[in-house]
């Protein structure tokens, strides 16, 4: 076993960059038009062989929009229930069609799948263009077919500061009262990608302060896969995992 991945008990797929939202907010900057996406079948195969050597407790999937592709997201964690892996997440801005019966339809799926978690993306900063009446749509049918779903919203500056974001952001979450659907604590806007291109104001320049994302490269805790392929070092389309996992070295300080 690999020294630096000894701890290894999480896999995350970023399952596309595309994405139907346009968020000033968000780390990866403005998404492409055109987007690859995570190939199911290499995905469930790099997840069988690396729980053959590490006992993995959490498979998450995400993006960019991760429904685009809804069958990638199922297969992936259909996989992970077969392998009992505990914990089967998806982080989604909700937002992926218009069309109520393939809501319903893929709300009933990812259910099926084996998905017992769900964080939905909704705050001042999605809904700038991300429409709600049919995310709200699918967090209904999510809940109808017994997926835990959850509200993460996006706090700017921090969760008790009243700047005009949290204020809507705040609106925004109180639409989902009636659903009765839990709110968790989110996540507060780091000043990266387009954060720092229309946020700028809200950010202290003299502080710099720690990706809530960095991961330690000598105590790898997580692998997460592009959609390209790439992960650690290398690429697990063109290279075994478990290979890529054997012969990782983190780069000298």
């Amino acid at each position: 076993m690999n020294e630096y991945l000894k701890n290894l008990d999480k896999i995350e797929f970023v399952v596309t960059l595309a994405c139907t939202g346009r968020c000033r907010h968000c780390q990866n900057g403005d998404p492409p038009e055109c987007s690859a996406h995570i190939d199911a079948h290499a995905a469930q195969k790099a997840i069988r062989e690396i729980c053959e050597e590490y006992r993995i407790k959490t498979v998450m999937t995400f993006g960019g929009e991760p429904l685009l592709y809804p069958g990638t997201v199922c297969a992936i964690h259909r996989t992970a229930t077969e392998l009992d892996i505990a914990r089967r997440q998806v982080i989604t801005n909700g937002f992926f069609s218009n069309d109520k019966d393939k809501i319903e339809k893929t709300a009933r799926e990812l259910a099926e799948s084996g998905v017992n978690e769900m964080l939905l993306s909704v705050d001042a900063f999605h809904q700038e263009t991300i429409p709600l009446e049919p995310v709200m749509y699918f967090a209904d049918r999510a809940v109808f077919h017994g997926i835990p779903v959850r509200l993460s919203p996006a706090w700017l500056v921090s969760r008790e500061d009243g700047n005009p974001y949290n204020v809507k952001t705040r609106e925004v979450i109180s639409k989902f009262d009636p659903q009765k659907i839990t709110v968790c604590p989110g996540n507060v806007v780091f000043p990266g990608g387009n954060a720092l291109k229309y946020l700028r104001e809200y950010f202290d320049e003299n502080v710099t302060p720690s990706s809530p994302y960095y991961e330690d490269p000598r105590d790898v805790r997580t692998l997460s896969f592009e959609p390209d392929g790439g992960v650690l070092d290398g690429n697990a389309y063109k290279t075994d995992i478990m290979e890529i996992i054997r012969t990782y070295r983190p780069m000298p300080e």
